[in-house]
């Protein structure tokens, strides 16, 4: 196929500021994305947000079978043409990521890689972080996001960067930051740098309701000045389990390890029936 450059100004396109889209066009950089999973030979990928294609190109390169939901319909010609050229390994789903359930779609073992719209990434993030069973369908998650929220994912306890994504993405599974990003790779630049997070996952703690620990979470660091007898006095039995396991109430949540946060929800709530690995 012709350079993707050359491909997005003959369909006319331009980055939809409304649509948080940032495109990359340096293949070779997008051929180190794409590699980042490991061997996507034969392997199925979902991948949101693809824009015109760039990293969809890589991930077929790769020879990975690609499910790509896309929201743009000034997109969908070219990435139809995209599908054509490799063989009708890509699927595209025109709809909001937001709206799909990526298990259901893709209904075996998958992973994802996605360059995910600022405006949405979180909450996606989020989401794939919170099935209902475990472990996850997907295999793993590599995730383009501004390099503050990334920094946010990885960081240790104690740090200004320790919060509730940090929680979330360390109790059963391993985060890292696999690259950083310069917003110069980025038509347009946009006004902060970027950062790839790989995420694979971990082995469950056993006893955990995950939807507690998601709600201590929430609470604690919504509030995250005041100390956990005031942040968390709303949920019940939890400043009395603070006691118990010797958890001190008068720190404050930036101070709490992972494994504290999962002994305390724990104690706070019974653990949901959950999928054995295969």
């Amino acid at each position: 196929m012709p350079p993707l450059r050359e491909t997005v100004r003959a369909h006319g396109l331009s980055a939809s500021k409304a649509l948080g889209q940032n495109f990359l066009f340096d293949e070779q950089l997008l051929d180190r994305i794409a590699a980042l999973p490991g061997d996507l030979d034969g392997q199925t990928v979902f991948e949101v947000g693809p824009g015109p294609g760039g990293l969809t190109r890589a991930l077929l390169r790769a020879g990975a079978n690609v499910i790509a939901v896309e929201r743009d319909d000034r997109c969908l010609p070219l990435l139809g043409e995209l599908g054509e050229a490799f063989d009708g390994r890509l699927t595209v789903i025109p709809d909001d990521a937001m709206a799909i359930d990526a298990d259901a779609l893709v209904g075996g073992p998958y992973h994802i890689v996605a360059n995910l719209p600022y405006n949405v990434g979180t909450a996606l993030f989020t989401r794939w972080l919170e099935p209902k069973s475990w472990p996850p369908l997907w295999k793993s998650l590599t995730l383009m996001f501004q390099q503050e929220v990334a920094e946010r994912i990885v960081a240790p306890v104690g740090t200004s960067a320790y919060g509730r994504l940090a929680v979330l993405a360390q109790w059963r599974s391993t985060p890292k930051i696999a690259m950083k990003v310069h917003r110069s790779a980025f038509t347009p630049p946009p006004k902060v740098m970027s950062a790839i997070v790989h995420v694979t996952p971990a082995a469950e703690p056993e006893g955990v309701n995950p939807r507690v620990l998601s709600k201590l979470a929430e609470k604690g660091f919504g509030q995250r000045r005041k100390m956990l007898r005031q942040s968390l006095k709303g949920m019940a039995g939890a400043v009395e389990a603070l006691e118990t396991l010797g958890i001190d109430p008068t720190r404050r949540a930036e101070t709490v390890s992972v494994a504290e946060w999962v002994a305390l929800a724990r104690a706070l709530g019974e653990p949901m029936t959950g999928r054995s690995p295969a």
